[in-house]
C-alpha cells in the first residue's frame, strides 16, 4: 500500500471569513489566542493556534495573545513563560505585546457598576451550595435567589464592600440578572464577580475580587476589537451569554463568536486538569517529559514545529469533530524527519564483535553518507578489529525468515564489509558475550558479480565510539480512549508501564559525541531520535526516541 500523501483538510471558517471582508463589514481581520495560564498548552492547543494565527496570516490580519488570567489561585508566571516560548517554537509571533484580561480589570468593574445600576446586576449572599440548588437542573427551573430584588443602592453598597476587602471570601458573589427559568443553564443570573483575598501575578494585591471567565472573555474581546472570537464546541451555550454581556453594555465592538470542534486524540490527554495530575502526583517527570501531550513534551521528544503545523491542517477545522488517530500525528513528524534528520548507527544493546583476520593495529576511516537523499555531506567512521552490533543481530537458533547473523551465516556491515559469525563466546550463564568473526576484504562497497548477502545491519567501532543513554519512549496510555475509566477504576490505571525505557551504555558513532541538544537524527534501523535538550552534552550524549522507523498510519 502506497503511504497517504499529506493533504490539508477543509476549514469552514475560511469562507466566513472572506465573505466578511468582500461585504465590507471588516476591513481587518483581528484573532487572538486566549489561554488560561493555569498549565502548559498541549496538542489540543496547537490546532487552535494554527487556526488563530492561520487565519489572520492567511487573509492579511493579526492575531493578539491575551491571557486570562481571571483565577489568580491556579496561575503561574512559569505556565505564562512556557506558553510564549511553546507559541514562538511553533513559529508564530503575536501582534504587539502580549495582553492580559488583567489589563480590563478597571473597565470590567465599571462595567459592572453599570450592569446593578441599569437594574441587570445584584449581590447574593448565597453559598455556592445554595446557589447550585437554586440553579435548578437540565429538567427543572431554577429558582430566584432571595437577594435578587436588591435595591440598586443597597447593591452598589454591597459590591464596593467587596471591592474593599470587608468580606471573606465566598461570602457573595455579583450576579446578572437574566432568567433562573431559561433553558439554557448559562443565562440562568450567572456570576458575574467572586470575592477571593489571592495575589495575582499581573495585579498584585490592588483586587480581592476577581470577574469570571464568561464576564471577562466577550468584553476582552471587544476591548482589543477582535472580528472572530474563535473557540472549541463546548462553549456553543456560553454564546448566548457572550452576546448578552455584548448587548448589555457600551462596549467599542462587537465581536462574534464561532465554534469549531476541538482535537481529541486517541491514547492521549488533554485535560489540563488531568496533565497537571501526572505532574503533581509523580506519574511523569514534569510538564515537559516527552511522554506529555504538552508542546513542551514533543518538543523534548524531537518533534518538529513543522510536523505540528502539517498535522494540524491534516485534521482541519470542522464541527463534527471525532477521535484522530495518533498515527495521524506521528506520521507527520516521520515524513518531517525523514527528508531532514541525519543518518547516524547508534547500538542500543551492544555486543562485541572481533574480527579475527583483520589485523589488529589497522583503522580504515570510512566515509558514510549524512543522508541517502539530501546533500548534507559525509561522516568519517573508523573500521577496525573490534567493533559492536546490536545483540539482537545475532541468534544462535534463528527464527524463519531471520536475515542477520547467525552461526557460519554471513552478514553486510552497513557501508563496510561481509562479516561471517564463526564463534559464540559465552560467560559462566550461557550469555553470549562476544562474537568472534572473519570479514571479506573483497566486499568493501558493492557487493562483487554472484555474491548475495541477504541481510545488512548496523554497528560501531568499539574504540572510537562514544557511550550514551538512549530513553525509548512509547504512548503514555495503553487505552486509546483513556479517560474513559472504567467503573471503579482511574484514567491513571492505563498509564502503560513500558511508555519509558532507558537505555543505559549504549554504543554510538564518534559523529554523535557532539551532538548538540535538540538535534535530530535517523538512527538506523533504530528510529528517530533526539538529543535530550536538557540532559545531554557534548561528549555524554542522552538521546530521546521521537519515534519508530514503522509507520502504521494509511
Amino acid at each position: 500500500m502506497s503511504k497517504p500523501e499529506i493533504v490539508a483538510a477543509s476549514n469552514f471558517l475560511r469562507p466566513i471569513v472572506q465573505a466578511d471582508l468582500d461585504s465590507g463589514k471588516h476591513t481587518k481581520i483581528i484573532t487572538r489566542f486566549p489561554p488560561e495560564p493555569n498549565g502548559y498548552l498541549h496538542i489540543g492547543h496547537a490546532k487552535s493556534i494554527c487556526l488563530n494565527f492561520g487565519l489572520a496570516k492567511e487573509f492579511g490580519g493579526e492575531c493578539n495573545l491575551r491571557f486570562d488570567d481571571t483565577n489568580p489561585a491556579k496561575e503561574d508566571q512559569e505556565y505564562i513563560d512556557a506558553i510564549k516560548d511553546d507559541l514562538q517554537w511553533l513559529g508564530f509571533q503575536w501582534a504587539g505585546e502580549e495582553r492580559y484580561a488583567s489589563n480590563y480589570f478597571d473597565q470590567l468593574y465599571a462595567w459592572a457598576v453599570e450592569l446593578i445600576k441599569a437594574g441587570k446586576a445584584y449581590v447574593c449572599d448565597l453559598s455556592p451550595d445554595e446557589a447550585r440548588h437554586y440553579r435548578g437542573n437540565l429538567t427543572e427551573p431554577g429558582k430566584n435567589s432571595p437577594f435578587r430584588e436588591r435595591s440598586v443602592e443597597e447593591n452598589l453598597d454591597l459590591f464596593a464592600r467587596m471591592r474593599a476587602a470587608e468580606f471573606p471570601d465566598g461570602a457573595r458573589a455579583l450576579r446578572a440578572k437574566i432568567d433562573m427559568a431559561s433553558p439554557n443553564m448559562n443565562l440562568r443570573d450567572p456570576i458575574l464577580y467572586r470575592i477571593r483575598h489571592a495575589h495575582h501575578h499581573q495585579t498584585g494585591d490592588k483586587w480581592c475580587i476577581y470577574p469570571s471567565y464568561d464576564f471577562t472573555h466577550g468584553q476582552s474581546d471587544a476591548i482589543e476589537g477582535i472580528t472572530h472570537s474563535i473557540c472549541t464546541l463546548e462553549f456553543e451555550d456560553h454564546r448566548p451569554l457572550y452576546e448578552w454581556f455584548l448587548d448589555n453594555l457600551p462596549v467599542p465592538t462587537k465581536p462574534r463568536q464561532y465554534e469549531f470542534a476541538r482535537l481529541n486524540l486517541n491514547y492521549t490527554i488533554t485535560s489540563k486538569r488531568r496533565l497537571k495530575q501526572l505532574v503533581d502526583e509523580g506519574h511523569v517527570q514534569g510538564w515537559d517529559d516527552p511522554r506529555m501531550s504538552t508542546l513542551s513534551g514533543y518538543r523534548r521528544r524531537g518533534y518538529t514545529p513543522g510536523s505540528i503545523r502539517t498535522f494540524c491542517d491534516m485534521v482541519g477545522v470542522n464541527r463534527a469533530g471525532g477521535l484522530v488517530d495518533i498515527g495521524m500525528l506521528e506520521f507527520a513528524i516521520r515524513e518531517d524527519l525523514d527528508a531532514s534528520a541525519s543518518r547516524a548507527m547508534c547500538v542500543l544493546r551492544p555486543l562485541k564483535v572481533v574480527i579475527t583476520n583483520y589485523p589488529e593495529a589497522q583503522v580504515e576511516n570510512l566515509e558514510l553518507a549524512r543522508h541517502p537523499k539530501q546533500d548534507m555531506g559525509v561522516r568519517q567512521l573508523p573500521f577496525a578489529r573490534e567493533i559492536y552490533i546490536d545483540a539482537g543481530d545475532f541468534e544462535e537458533i534463528p527464527p524463519a525468515g531471520f536475515k542477520r547473523l547467525i552461526p557460519g551465516g554471513e552478514a553486510r556491515l552497513r557501508g563496510s564489509y561481509v562479516i561471517r559469525a564463526d564463534e559464540a563466546v559465552k560467560d559462566a550463564e550461557g550469555n553470549i558475550v562476544e562474537l568472534r568473526c572473519t570479514y571479506d576484504e573483497n566486499t568493501l562497497g558493492k557487493n562483487p558479480e554472484g555474491r548475495k548477502v541477504k541481510g545488512v545491519i548496523h554497528w560501531v567501532p568499539a574504540a572510537a565510539s562514544v557511550e550514551c543513554e538512549v530513553r525509548l519512549y512509547d504512548r503514555l496510555f495503553r487505552s486509546p480512549t483513556p479517560e474513559k475509566a472504567e467503573e471503579g477504576s482511574s484514567f491513571l490505571d492505563n498509564i502503560n508501564p513500558e511508555s519509558l525505557v532507558v537505555l543505559k551504555g549504549c554504543r554510538a558513532e564518534p559523529s554523535l559525541a557532539q551532538a548538540q541538544p535538540e538535534e535530530r537524527f535517523q538512527f538506523e534501523r533504530e528510529g528517530y531520535f533526539c538529543a535530550d535538550i536538557k540532559d545531554s552534552k557534548p561528549g555524554a550524549p542522552v538521546f530521546n526516541r521521537t519515534v519508530t522507523l514503522r509507520d502504521s498510519w494509511a
